[in-house]
């Protein structure tokens, strides 16, 4: 009423949903067909986008979901990651986010190492990420609405490594990548990383030796268990989102509060 104060006027509050939205987008993901990486086609998907999943190998009959599409392609060859971001934009007519998770390292000695080895595993890790970014960034440049691009990175990456030593330098070397990117191919294409701790794909188990030995090491989380691919998945969701449309060159740490320190069990307070 005429004669209140702007102060002393009610204030009529709307709720509102925030949620993550992609639909009408197209999403890559390398080494989206299972693991890490189908964690993140599911939540793409969930969230509306159109997806398109890439590997060396053509995944069985039946275990993608039937709107998701499957490309072959090497992401450590540059000619093949052109062919494949091409053809995408000429079936899909567009790419508005990237998702680089192919990776991955048996563990060895990087005393005995081989040369070959420590360059394959560089290759898979850090190059390739590279590959796929410089070809979706081509394409995004030229949108409207630009693009977004999302690394799958590692703890490996940003405390020593042992037993994968060149996987772990290869890791710190694709988030130092993601902030260098980021600076240069803003403000139309933003880049991110999500640092993932241990995650509960179908080798964990083995990998610590069977059951009792995979509970063990999910038992030293904060959170007291391991992450899930959808774990990872969220994270490269809302990095893609409009949620996060001020957030490039951060990496995003999934890791349940970290690894339980030593020393923590010889403390006395």
């Amino acid at each position: 009423p005429p004669g209140r104060t702007w102060s002393e006027r009610p204030v009529r509050c709307r709720a509102m949903t925030i949620s993550i939205d992609l639909s009408g987008r197209v999403a890559l993901v390398t080494g989206g067909a299972r693991g890490v990486g189908r964690g993140i086609t599911d939540r793409l998907r969930d969230a509306g986008a159109t997806v398109v999943v890439c590997g060396r190998s053509t995944p069985e009959p039946g275990t993608l979901p039937s709107d998701v599409v499957f490309r072959a392609a090497d992401v450590t060859d540059h000619a093949s990651v052109n062919e494949l971001i091409d053809g995408i934009v000429a079936e899909r007519g567009r790419l508005d986010v990237a998702g680089n998770n192919a990776g991955g390292s048996p563990g060895t000695d990087a005393a005995t190492a081989s040369p070959r080895f420590s360059e394959k595993i560089i290759a898979l890790n850090l190059t390739s990420a590279l590959h796929v970014a410089q070809a979706a960034n081509r394409v995004m440049q030229g949108q409207d609405t630009g693009g977004s691009i999302v690394n799958v990175t590692s703890l490996s990456g940003m405390r020593p490594s042992p037993g994968t030593a060149v996987y772990g330098a290869a890791k710190a070397g694709l988030i130092n990548l993601t902030t260098s990117l980021a600076m240069e191919w803003a403000p139309k294409v933003r880049i991110n990383c999500v640092s993932a701790g241990m995650v509960r794909t179908e080798l964990f188990d083995d990998y610590y030796g069977g059951p009792d030995g995979a509970a063990a090491v999910a038992a030293t989380v904060p959170l007291g268990r391991v992450a899930d691919p959808a774990d990872v998945g969220n994270a490269v969701a809302w990095l893609a989102s409009d949620l996060a449309g001020y957030v490039t060159g951060t990496n995003l740490v999934v890791h349940g509060g970290g690894e339980r320190l030593k020393f923590f069990d010889h403390q006395q307070g």
